[in-house]
């Protein structure tokens, strides 16, 4: 007979804590991805830190749209660690635009990075997480869950990733080990991405308020607290949660 049951108490009651494991961050010269690579180290994770350029605490060039980065990169980390437990793909961009203003050339950049780059990262980071079970986080957004009419290709690539999410989700559950998949899914940040949409505006002030006004808990969100909820379902406490959507949005979502 199937024993359904729980085999232990092993993560029942534990605190957030990646001590020993080894986490590639994308996007980690960002805002999000800079707090979300800080978190890890203070709950005792190494980070594999990658972002465009090299140098100044980023460990490895990458380029998230391309397939050959990639390549390059999960076989540094699996000849430097022959493993890896956690993998976030905090890379992305955002562009204001409604559906007649988008041009074809910007919709396919926003895919390539935010939507082609969540897929790379989980298809080549998946043989070294299956090789001990671990979690993966993808970065989507609350605009992967509702829409806006200016966020056309914002939208549209989001919600891909929260829907990627879902589908490596129920791949990784098959393994035992297995390994996880969750996106995040932020509301309005502060940082340069707020900063960049507002200062495309003629009241970058004003858009910024109004922005934090939309949210119920009435300010924007600070990358630590992004941060904070990475680091979590990275670790063994969230080893019932895979295939999730988790808003961290100050209530934005819960209208």
């Amino acid at each position: 007979m199937l024993d359904i049951r729980r085999k232990s108490n092993e993560g029942v009651g534990r605190v957030a804590d990646l001590k020993g494991k080894i986490v590639l961050v994308t996007g980690a010269a960002g805002a999000i991805g800079a707090a979300i690579a800080t978190a890890i180290r203070a709950a005792g994770g190494q980070v594999v830190a990658t972002d465009l350029k090299a140098g100044g605490g980023i460990d490895h060039a990458l380029d998230v749209t391309s397939e050959e980065n990639w390549q390059a990169v999960t076989a540094k980390v699996e000849a430097t660690h022959g493993r890896l437990d956690g993998l976030v793909n905090a890379a992305g961009i955002a562009v204001v635009g409604h559906i007649e203003k988008t041009d074809f050339a910007t919709f396919k950049r926003v895919i390539a990075v935010n939507l082609d780059g969540t897929f790379l990262g989980c298809k080549y980071a998946f043989p070294l997480l299956r090789k001990r079970g671990g979690a993966i986080v993808n970065m989507s957004s609350v605009s992967g869950l509702v829409g806006g009419s200016n966020m056309t290709a914002y939208n549209a690539s989001k919600g891909g990733v929260s829907l990627l999410t879902k589908s490596v989700a129920l791949h990784g559950a098959r393994y035992k080990p297995s390994v996880r998949c969750n996106a995040l899914c932020p509301a309005f940040i502060a940082g340069p991405m707020v900063d960049g949409i507002a200062g495309g505006t003629k009241n970058p002030d004003a858009v910024k308020q109004k922005l934090a006004l939309d949210i119920p808990l009435g300010r924007l969100g600070e990358p630590e607290e992004v941060a904070s909820a990475a680091v979590y379902l990275l670790s063994d406490a969230a080893g019932f949660i895979t295939g999730a959507d988790v808003p961290v949005d100050g209530g934005l979502t819960a209208r």
